[in-house]
C-alpha cells in the first residue's frame, strides 16, 4: 500500500508541475521503488521525474530500468543529464545499452563520455585488445554530401568545440557510412555555394576497427594523414584515429620490443613508477630461462673434459669463443627485429636474409679469426707461451671463430623470423636469448673443431 501511495503522491505532484515537490519526493523514494514507479509513467512525467533527481539517484534508478525504457530515454532526456548518466552508471550496464543500439547512435552516446570512460566502454564493447577500435575517438565532424560548403563553416562552428581534430572532415551517408573525407584546405579554396559533394574526389584511406594498432602506424607513415577514419565491416563511420594517439602507440610499441631485447617483460607502467615486485615478476622469468640455457654450457663443458685435461690451454680461448658468438648474434637479432619492425623484412624474404648473414657472418668471422690467429702469433713471438704447436692452436682458434660467428649470425638472424611466422613476437629473441643460444653450440663447435685439427699434437 506505501509503494501505491507513493506512486500516486509522485503522480500528482509531477502533475503540478512542482519541481521542488517532487524532488524533495524522489528522494525519499528508494532507487528499485523509484524505478519500478517510474516504468509505468508516461514519457513526459519520466522526463520530468529524472530532471528533478540529483545525479547519483538518476544513475542509480537508470541501472534498474528495463532495457527499452533506457534506450528510449537516452533519446528524450535533456542531452547533458544523458552525458552525466552515460558517466556515471555501472560500465557493465552501459555496455549492455549500448551493444543494442545501431553503430550511428552508439558513436553519438561515445562522444558523451568522459576520456576514461571511453576508453571502458570501447573495451568492454568487444573491440580486441590492441585493436583500433580501443584507439578510436568519436570526436569528429562529419558532413552530408548535399550541403554546401557555407553551411559547413557554419556547422564547424557550432559543432566544431568538443573536435578532435579540425584538420579533416568526413562525409557519410543518411545511414553513416563513410562516402569520402575532405580537408579544410579544400573547403577554404572551394567557392561557398557549390555543395560538398561536388568538391569531394570519392578517394579516402580508412580503417577497419577491428584492425591491430600496428596498422594505423604504417597507414600513418604511409599516407602522411593527422587523422583516419574508423570504420565496421559494413562502412559505418565509427570514429577516427589521430596522429597524436598513433605516435602514443608507436613510443609504447618500441618500448616494449626493446625491454624484451633486454630479455624483460614489457612493463605496463613506467620504470620509476613500477614496484619492485613488479620488476622482480618481469624480470626473472627470463633470467631463470636463461640461468638453464647457461646450464647446458656447463654440460657442453663436462662433455668435452677430457680436451680440457689433455690441452687446459684450451679452456683460457673459452670467453673469446662464446662472446665473439653471442655478440654477432646478438647484432643480427637486434637488425632482423628491428627490419621487420619497420616492415623492411617480412617471412618471405627469410631465404634473402640468410643468403646475406651467411656471406656477413663469413666475412666477419674472417675478421675476427684473422685477428684470434695474429693474438696467438704476437703473444707466441713476445713470450713463446703456447710451445711448439702454436701454430696449429691459432689455426684453431681462427677456424672456430669463422664458424662460431658464422652460426651465431644465423641464428640471430633466422630466430626472429622464425618466431613471427609462428604468430610470436619477434622481440622475444632478445639478445640475451640468442647469446645464450649460441654459447652453448659455440663450445660444441669449438671443441668439435679442436677435436679435429688438435689430434696428433696437443690431443
Amino acid at each position: 500500500m506505501e509503494q501505491v501511495f507513493e506512486k500516486e503522491t509522485l503522480i500528482s505532484l509531477l502533475n503540478s508541475g512542482n519541481k521542488a515537490a517532487v524532488k524533495s519526493q524522489v528522494e525519499s523514494i528508494l532507487p528499485s521503488e523509484l524505478a519500478e514507479i517510474i516504468t509505468e509513467l508516461p514519457e513526459g512525467m519520466q522526463v520530468f521525474a529524472f530532471r528533478c533527481m540529483d545525479r547519483e539517484k538518476s544513475a542509480q534508478v537508470f541501472e534498474l530500468l528495463d532495457l527499452n525504457i533506457q534506450k528510449n530515454l537516452l533519446d528524450i532526456l535533456p542531452h547533458r543529464q544523458v552525458a552525466l548518466i552515460l558517466n556515471d552508471i555501472a560500465p557493465d550496464v552501459r555496455t549492455s545499452i549500448l551493444e543494442s543500439l545501431p553503430a550511428d547512435i552508439i558513436n553519438r552516446h561515445l562522444k558523451l563520455l568522459t576520456q576514461k570512460e571511453r576508453l571502458i566502454a570501447l573495451k568492454l564493447l568487444g573491440y580486441p585488445e590492441n585493436s583500433i577500435g580501443r584507439l578510436m575517438t568519436p570526436d569528429y565532424i562529419a558532413l552530408q554530401a548535399a550541403w554546401k560548403v557555407k553551411e559547413v563553416f557554419n556547422f564547424i562552428r557550432e559543432n566544431g568545440e568538443e573536435t578532435e581534430s579540425l584538420d579533416t572532415f568526413f562525409i557519410v551517408d543518411d545511414k553513416g557510412r563513410l562516402v569520402d573525407d575532405i580537408t579544410i584546405r579544400q573547403l577554404l579554396l572551394a567557392d561557398p555555394e557549390s555543395k560538398i559533394g561536388e568538391i569531394a574526389d570519392g578517394k579516402f584511406i580508412s580503417l577497419n576497427v577491428t584492425d591491430d594498432q600496428e596498422l594505423a602506424i604504417e597507414e600513418f607513415k604511409t599516407h602522411n594523414k593527422s587523422s583516419l577514419p574508423v570504420i565496421d565491416a559494413s562502412g559505418v563511420l565509427l570514429g577516427i584515429v589521430t596522429i597524436d594517439d598513433v605516435l602514443q602507440v608507436a613510443e609504447e610499441e618500441d618500448t616494449e620490443d626493446i625491454q624484451k631485447l633486454g630479455g624483460v617483460e614489457a612493463l605496463e607502467e613506467p620504470y620509476i613508477e613500477a614496484s619492485v615486485k613488479t620488476m622482480i615478476q618481469k624480470r626473472s622469468p627470463w633470467l631463470v630461462v636463461l640461468f638453464i640455457g647457461e646450464l647446458l654450457t656447463a654440460s657442453a663443458m663436462a662433455y668435452f673434459e677430457h680436451e680440457i685435461a689433455r690441452a687446459v690451454v684450451l679452456a683460457l680461448f673459452i670467453p673469446l669463443i662464446v662472446s665473439s658468438g653471442g655478440n654477432t648474434g646478438s647484432q643480427a637479432a637486434t637488425l632482423i627485429i628491428r627490419a621487420i619492425a619497420l616492415g623492411e623484412v617480412t617471412i618471405r624474404d627469410w631465404w634473402r636474409v640468410m643468403r646475406r648473414e651467411i656471406l656477413s657472418g663469413l666475412f666477419l668471422g674472417l675478421i675476427l679469426g684473422t685477428l684470434g690467429f695474429l693474438r696467438i702469433a704476437i703473444w707466441q713471438g713476445v713470450s713463446g707461451i703456447y710451445g711448439e704447436h702454436w701454430f696449429i692452436l691459432g689455426l684453431t682458434i681462427g677456424v672456430t671463430l669463422v664458424g662460431v660467428v658464422l652460426w651465431g649470425t644465423l641464428i640471430g638472424s633466422m630466430f626472429p623470423i622464425i618466431l613471427k611466422k609462428f604468430g610470436v613476437d619477434p622481440a622475444t629473441a632478445s639478445a640475451p636469448f640468442v647469446a645464450t643460444a649460441v654459447d652453448v653450440t659455440g663450445l660444441i663447435i669449438y671443441f668439435s673443431v679442436a677435436a679435429v685439427m688438435l689430434k696428433g699434437s696437443l690431443l
